[in-house]
């Protein structure tokens, strides 16, 4: 069956809205909504109008307001971007879809993969598109990291993930950041920052296939979790682990993906900026050092625009952040007794809470 033609129509230049300028915008996404080739941002939308009011004059926007459908339905805003906390995407994603606009959307997606469908389908019902801020899909460095990972490894043989902070000894019950906080944001620092890994091994590798895993609170005075391991198949079999702890003493955070082939092996972290190592079967070792850039999620943010001017493809779309989600309900659900329903509604029935 031939695919549903889109409802969007290509234009010279893409008037952004961004709903929630918050910190994350200050410099890691929004300056790339002004910077982007063919985009312009227009309006910026916060629940405190002061300091919405402030980030528009700081930034040069020429309009704020602290009333989200007022954003959305503005004439003058072509597409939105999203960059609330995970608790308020699905809503705010329908009430888009509904105005008729293209989305862009913070990561993770949503609190849980049911929420993402419920994303999914209500911009296929509207032929729109529908994209999410996992923005090293098109960084520089990852885009390297995955050539290496095609042409100079031969057969994958394992691939192999690790994350240990010490964050637990900086949270304080009673005083959570909102990433702590199941009902914002549908987990803990996993859902932030371990969905940023998962997203670069579907990347990588294709749809992770033979997922499973466990996850515990064993340090921290929080509800979620605080750490978590899993395994996995690459679509081309070869077996994966990955940890994540949150509540490990290191004096450096250890941050690294080792993934290892028939003819060499390659590393490098998800959230540094140390060059990536190459080792060969014949003892070679290279490195290839990369250097940030200025507003890290401005070159997908391009990505973004150059499809709504119907010049090119941005590689992070819905249906590929919805894949990630559903891997970690996978990894979670024992944890939480399930991820499908508003779990976070039912803290005191969580099999992994601590007692």
């Amino acid at each position: 069956m031939a695919a549903a033609s889109s409802a969007w129509k290509p234009r010279d230049i893409i008037r952004w809205g961004i709903l929630g300028c918050g910190e994350v915008t200050e410099v890691k996404s929004g300056p790339g909504f002004q910077k982007s080739a063919g985009s312009k941002l227009v309006a910026v939308m916060r629940r405190q109008a002061k300091l919405a009011e402030d980030y528009a004059h700081r930034h040069g926007v020429p309009k704020w307001c602290a009333d989200a459908d007022a954003l959305i339905r503005d004439p003058e805003v072509d597409a939105v971007y999203i960059a609330t906390p995970p608790g308020s995407h699905l809503e705010y994603a329908r009430r888009v879809a509904t105005a008729g606009k293209p989305c862009h959307v913070e990561k993770p997606m949503a609190r849980n993969a049911t929420e993402c469908e419920e994303m999914l389908a209500a911009f296929a019902q509207m032929k729109l598109p529908l994209f999410v801020a996992y923005y090293r899909r098109a960084q520089p460095r990852f885009l390297k990291a995955r050539e290496l990972i095609e042409s100079a490894l031969g057969r994958v043989t394992h691939v192999h993930y690790q994350f240990t902070d010490p964050r637990h000894s900086a949270a304080q019950a009673g005083s959570l950041p909102w990433r702590l906080e199941a009902e914002n944001a549908g987990g803990g620092f996993f859902l932030d920052l371990g969905s940023h890994t998962l997203d670069l091994l579907d990347f990588f590798f294709g749809p992770l296939d033979g997922v499973s895993g466990h996850a515990a609170n064993l340090a921290s005075p929080y509800e979620v979790e605080d750490t978590l391991t899993m395994s996995f198949r690459t679509p081309a079999g070869a077996p994966g682990t990955a940890a994540w702890n949150f509540a490990g003493t290191v004096a450096k955070t250890e941050d690294f993906f080792l993934i290892t082939g028939t003819e060499g092996r390659v590393t490098f972290s998800t959230f540094g900026n140390e060059p990536l190592r190459l080792e060969t079967a014949d003892g070679k070792i290279q490195e290839f050092p990369f250097t940030p850039p200025e507003h890290v999620a401005q070159p997908l943010i391009q990505t973004v625009v150059d499809e709504l001017r119907g010049r090119g493809k941005c590689p992070s779309t819905g249906e590929s952040a919805a894949r990630t989600s559903r891997v970690m309900d996978k990894v979670l659900d024992s944890y939480y007794g399930g991820r499908t329903d508003a779990f976070w509604q039912r803290q005191k029935s969580w099999p992994g809470r601590r007692k």
